[in-house]
């Protein structure tokens, strides 16, 4: 069986639009190639609406889930006509998260998956989420049947977005979870000093940790709670950002990049792993991955760019995959549902 489709993965630090088109075949075993992808850096206009969607009155943030949805469709409209692919399946679409509190039994992706196949003419899935949530479950993180199904030689895949969050395979079990908040927090450090982000951390590097600062960061109630567990926004804006009194930017840098390397470091060994697969756009904070491997022996795969970059948007094309062939893609152990479900809705 051979399926090709689109994924689209809009992460919370606003890096752009990643589009990835990929082949899935299965035999014995599922197995992936990655046909084209790349990165839409968003216009000024969209990041500051997608940054500021967390602020809106319902109508307006209702009118922004359908422009942003024509949005997406035509980005992936005019990536079919800039690579002429001769099939696709289906777009799958994750989708720009506003909020994020599972405990309240709700969770918003905006970008109406209709507005994207008016566009396109083609099947999309979208709102792979809300369903977990409603299940119990915290929604997050999704991605854990992806790793377990497509990247099963390593011993956990640890991403490093917005937030860090890790899935790995415990007495038979799929789990995952959200270390630690990183790109979220960078770079919104790094724009204080007119930078969208801290190239391989060198702003990082040049500031001082402030121990006091760390070890309240280090003392937050999140990182001693037990999986699954998941972070967002609203928690960062809550419990993060009031601790930062100090005013020099880099020496905020120089403390959280340090924060998230022992928090990271700390999951990594806890598990006693041995081969852990990275990805995300903090893979290229070369002094981040300097700082945890300090503090571990794990051996961290760097694997090349097209995973680093596009493993997520890679994964969401594969759920739409599976809800397409009726198959779980969303495992209960990594989310805490009551469940494994299929999730997803078909338009």
């Amino acid at each position: 069986m051979i399926s090709h489709a689109v994924g689209l993965m809009s992460g919370t630090s606003l890096d752009g639009l990643d589009i990835c088109f990929a082949k899935f075949e299965k035999q014995h075993a599922w197995s992936f190639e990655i046909l084209k992808a790349e990165t839409l850096p968003y216009p000024e206009e969209w990041e500051r609406k997608l940054r500021n969607s967390i602020y809106l009155p319902a109508p307006e943030l209702l009118e922004l889930h359908s422009e942003y949805g024509f949005y997406l469709g035509k980005s992936v409209r005019e990536f079919i006509e800039k690579h002429q692919p001769e099939r696709i399946d289906l777009i799958a679409s994750h989708g720009h998260t506003v909020f994020h509190q599972p405990q309240k039994k709700f969770t918003l992706q905006i970008g109406d998956g209709r507005a994207i196949k008016l566009e396109t003419q083609l099947p999309v899935i979208y709102d792979f989420r809300s369903q977990d949530v409603l299940m119990g479950g915290n929604g997050a993180p999704l991605v854990p049947i992806g790793d377990e199904l497509l990247f099963s030689q390593y011993d956990a895949c640890l991403n490093l977005g917005g937030f860090s969050n890790i899935s790995l395979t415990v007495n038979d079990q799929r789990i995952a979870f959200d270390i630690v908040p990183v790109n979220i927090i960078l770079n919104s450090l790094a724009q204080k000093l007119n930078k969208n982000f801290d190239e391989n951390g060198n702003l990082a590097k040049t500031g001082k940790v402030n121990n006091g600062l760390l070890s309240e960061l280090n003392a937050l109630p999140f990182y001693h709670q037990s999986h699954p567990k998941s972070l967002g926004v609203e928690w960062c804006n809550h419990c993060i950002f009031p601790l930062f009194q100090e005013t020099d930017p880099l020496d905020l840098l120089a403390t959280f990049t340090e924060h998230a390397a022992i928090q990271i470091s700390k999951v990594l060994d806890e598990n006693r792993l041995k081969k852990v697969l990275f990805t995300g756009g903090g893979t290229y904070n070369a002094y981040l991955i300097e700082r945890i491997k300090a503090k571990t022996d794990v051996a961290i795969i760097i694997p090349d760019k097209d995973i680093i970059d596009f493993k997520e948007a890679l994964i969401f094309a594969f759920m739409g995959v599976l809800k397409m062939n009726h198959e779980t893609n969303v495992l209960s152990s990594a989310t805490g549902s009551t469940a494994n479900h299929i999730s997803g809705l078909i338009v």
